[in-house]
C-alpha cells in the first residue's frame, strides 16, 4: 500500500497548494482570470510547458510508440520542439502585448475588437469548447487508465475482474477502475482550481512540471535498469516477433503522413488556455526561457516515454483481448519499478503531467464563459468581481462534470494519443485565423466567419466518420489519412483557403482598426 499512500499524499499536497494560493488571491476578477498579469520567466516557462504537455505526451505517447514504433518521436516530438518555440515568438508574444495594452482576458474578446464584431465571439466560443473537450478526455482517460495498472492488485476484493480467457488471473485485478480514478483526478483539479484560480493553475503547473520531468528520469533508470540497460532492452525488442518492426520507423507509416504531422503543433496558436498564459506574463522578456528551453524541455519527456512504450513491445508482448495500450505505461511502471516508493513517486510524477493540463483548460473555459457570454450579454458592471468569480466557478463545475462523463463513455473505444491528435488539429486549421490577424491588414470578418465555420465542418465531419461512426468489420484502429496525409493538412488547406479568398472579396477592415492593431 506504499505506493497508494504516496499517491493519495501528491493529491493532498496539490489540494493544500490550492489553499495556500488562495491566500495571495487579491479578490479581483482580473487576479483569478490572468494573476494580475504579473507572471515572471521561471513562472511562465514552467506553468506554459506544464500545461501542453498532457496525458497526450505521457501516457498517449507510450501507448503509441508501443503500437506504431520509434517514429513516434519524430511525428510530435520534433515538429513539436520547433513549431511550439516558433509560435510562441511570432504569435505568443503580439498577442501579451495587444492583450496588455487593451486589457483583454481571453480570445474571444481579442477576436471581437480586431474584427469589429461582438458577434463574432458567441461563433467563436462554442467552437472553442467544443474542441477542448477531446483535449480534456485526453487527460481524464489518461488518467484513469494509468490510475488502474499503478495500482492493480492492490484491492482485489473490491475491485475484482475476472480472468483471462486462457484461465490466468487479469494483470489489472484488484487496481483502481478508470472511471473511480479519473473521477478522482477531477475533483482534485477542480478543488485547487475553484480555490485559485490562474495563480492556483500556474502555482500547481510549477510544481507538478518540476514532478513530472524528475520522476521521468527516474521512470526511465529503474526501467532500463531492470530490463539489463539500454542496449539489452532494445535487443530484447529486436528478438521479438512482436517488437521487431517497431524499433524501425521503416514501413510503419508514409513519408507524406510523417510530414504532414508538421502542422498539428501549429495548433498552440490558438490554444484558449495558452493565449491566457501568455496574458499572465510580467513583459515581453518573460517569453525568452520559453522560447529557447521548450525544445529541450520536450526532450527530455518525450524521450523516455517513447523509449519505454518501444521496449514494452518486447517485454509486454500483444496485448490480451480487452487490454488498451493506453494502459501500457501503468503497467510497465507497476512491474519493473520495483520499490514502492519510487512507483509511487513515479505515479504521482505522470498524474502530475496529466493534471497540468486539466487545470488550465478548466480555467480558460470558465473564464471564456464568464467574459464573453455572461458579461457581454448582462454587461460587465452589472457584476461585481465575486460574483464574476462564481460565475466562472459554477461553469467549470458543469464542465468538468460534462468531461467526466464522457470519459467513462469513450475510456474503452478511444486511444489518447488519436484524441490528442484529433484536438490538435482542430485548434492548428484556425491557426490562419490568428496568424492573419496579427501581420495581415487585409483580413476581414467574412473572411474570419469563413474560417472558422470551414474549420468546424471539415473538423467535424472528419473527427465523426475517424471516431464517432461504427466502423465497418475488418477495420482496424489505423490513423485516418486523407490523400496519404493527416487529416490535419487538409483542414488547414481548407481553412486558409477560405480566409483569404473570402478576404480579397470582401472590403477592407476600417483605417482604426488597422492603426489600433498596426501602428
Amino acid at each position: 500500500m506504499t505506493t497508494f499512500y504516496i499517491l493519495v499524499g501528491y493529491l493532498a499536497l496539490l489540494m493544500g497548494l490550492g489553499l495556500l494560493s488562495n491566500r495571495f488571491f487579491k479578490g479581483t476578477s482580473a487576479d483569478f482570470f490572468v494573476v494580475s498579469r504579473s507572471v515572471g520567466s521561471f513562472l511562465l516557462l514552467m506553468s506554459i510547458f506544464g500545461t501542453t504537455m498532457t496525458g497526450f505526451a505521457i501516457v498517449g505517447s507510450t501507448a503509441k510508440s508501443y503500437t506504431d514504433g520509434v517514429g513516434v518521436y519524430g511525428l510530435m516530438a520534433s515538429w513539436s520542439g520547433l513549431m511550439h518555440s516558433a509560435v510562441f515568438f511570432a504569435v505568443g508574444i503580439k498577442l501579451w502585448a495587444v492583450g496588455k495594452r487593451y486589457g483583454y482576458m481571453t480570445q474571444c474578446e481579442y477576436f471581437r475588437d480586431r474584427f469589429e464584431s461582438d458577434r463574432l465571439g458567441y461563433v467563436l466560443f462554442p467552437i472553442l469548447v467544443l474542441l477542448v473537450i477531446p483535449y480534456l478526455l485526453v487527460g481524464v482517460i489518461a488518467a484513469g487508465k494509468f490510475i488502474q495498472p499503478t495500482t492493480a492488485g492492490l484491492f482485489p476484493e473490491a475491485f475484482p475482474m475476472p480472468n483471462l480467457p486462457n484461465g490466468n488471473p487479469h494483470p489489472l485485478n484488484g487496481g483502481i477502475p478508470p472511471a473511480v480514478g479519473g473521477g478522482v483526478i477531477c475533483l482534485i483539479v477542480l478543488f485547487y482550481v475553484f480555490f485559485g484560480g490562474l495563480r492556483g493553475a500556474v502555482w500547481a503547473n510549477t510544481f507538478q512540471t518540476i514532478v513530472f520531468m524528475g520522476t521521468g528520469v527516474i521512470a526511465f533508470y529503474m526501467i532500463s535498469k531492470n530490463l539489463g540497460g539500454l542496449k539489452a532492452a532494445s535487443e530484447a525488442v529486436a528478438a521479438s516477433d512482436f517488437g521487431a518492426e517497431r524499433l524501425g520507423r521503416e514501413g510503419m507509416m508514409s513519408k507524406l503522413q510523417f510530414l504532414s504531422y508538421c502542422f498539428v503543433p501549429l495548433s498552440v496558436g490558438m490554444f484558449p488556455h495558452l493565449f491566457q498564459h501568455w496574458l499572465t506574463a510580467k513583459s515581453a522578456k518573460s517569453f525568452k526561457l520559453t522560447v529557447v528551453a521548450f525544445p529541450l524541455f520536450i526532450m527530455i519527456v518525450w524521450v523516455p516515454c517513447v523509449l519505454i512504450g518501444i521496449w514494452a513491445a518486447g517485454y509486454l508482448g500483444p496485448l490480451d483481448p480487452g487490454q488498451s495500450p493506453n494502459s501500457v505505461l501503468g503497467r510497465m511502471v507497476g512491474q519493473l519499478v520495483h520499490s514502492p516508493v519510487l512507483t509511487g513517486l513515479v505515479g504521482a510524477g505522470v498524474l502530475a503531467a496529466i493534471m497540468s493540463s486539466l487545470d488550465s483548460q478548466f480555467m480558460c473555459l470558465g473564464t471564456m464563459f464568464t467574459n464573453d457570454i455572461v458579461m457581454k450579454k448582462y454587461g460587465a458592471d452589472r457584476f461585481t468581481d465575486r460574483q464574476k468569480i462564481w460565475i466562472a466557478r459554477g461553469f467549470i463545475l458543469f464542465v468538468v462534470g460534462a468531461t467526466y462523463l464522457l470519459a467513462i463513455a469513450l475510456q474503452d473505444s478511444a486511444h489518447v494519443f488519436d484524441l490528442g491528435v484529433w484536438c490538435f488539429s482542430g485548434f492548428a486549421g484556425l491557426f490562419p485565423l490568428v496568424f492573419a490577424s496579427v501581420f495581415w491588414k487585409r483580413v476581414t470578418l467574412p473572411g474570419a466567419y469563413a474560417c472558422i465555420l470551414s474549420t468546424a465542418l471539415a473538423w467535424g465531419y472528419l473527427f465523426y466518420h475517424d471516431i464517432l461512426a461504427a466502423k465497418p468489420a475488418g477495420v482496424g484502429d489505423e490513423e485516418m489519412l486523407v490523400f496519404g496525409m493527416m487529416p490535419v493538412a487538409i483542414i488547414i488547406a481548407i481553412s486558409t483557403v477560405s480566409l483569404v479568398v473570402v478576404s480579397l472579396l470582401t472590403k477592407k477592415p476600417s483605417e482604426a482598426i488597422i492603426r489600433k492593431f498596426f501602428v
